[in-house]
């Protein structure tokens, strides 16, 4: 079965932005520098992966999940991929 799914191109300048962020902690970390200053970065990433987490969630609820309506068998399999999708990565 093919699927179509949305486009998440959107995300890539924050996923960009992320990946900078990251080159950044590790210079952090090979300059020394103190701590906190570095958790408060990593905590930013954090953030901000969470942030593209939950806008690819939201296009799957209103695009993937939405379309499988039509039939029960596929609600059925969407509502059980969300299920061990949140079990898995309950934090």
């Amino acid at each position: 079965m093919e699927r179509n799914t949305p486009c998440h191109m959107d995300n890539m300048p924050r996923l960009n932005r992320i990946s900078g962020q990251i080159e950044g902690i590790k210079h952090m970390i090979e300059e020394g520098r103190y701590c906190p200053e570095i958790i408060n970065q990593l905590r930013a990433v954090r953030s901000a992966v969470k942030a593209v987490e939950s806008n690819i969630l939201q296009k799957h609820l209103q695009h993937c999940v939405a379309q499988s309506f039509s039939s029960q068998e596929e609600k059925d399999k969407k509502i059980e991929e969300l299920k061990m999708l949140f079990d898995r990565f309950d934090d």
